[in-house]
């Protein structure tokens, strides 16, 4: 399975999303918390909270997928 696939495997998505969720929470708040508070938040402002989200999500599945990848001989 490449890694593209893997991102949306439902094996790797459960924990993937709850590591989005709270790493993802914590960023957004250190991050975009005083905007938000403040109503300064704007459509690129929203665009990089969503990020925020994405990026722990995609480096929680990376790292399955790369995990996998070396359990496993005929990956090679």
């Amino acid at each position: 399975m490449d890694y593209l696939q893997s991102l949306f495997n439902p094996k790797y998505c459960q924990s993937a999303l709850k590591v989005a969720l709270f790493v993802g929470t914590m960023l957004f708040t250190i991050n975009h918390g005083s905007a938000l508070i403040q109503g300064e938040m704007k459509q690129q402002r929203w665009f990089s909270g969503m990020l925020t989200y994405l990026i722990p999500y995609s480096v929680n599945i990376h790292g399955r997928w790369s995990s996998s990848r070396l359990k496993s001989p005929e990956s090679n």
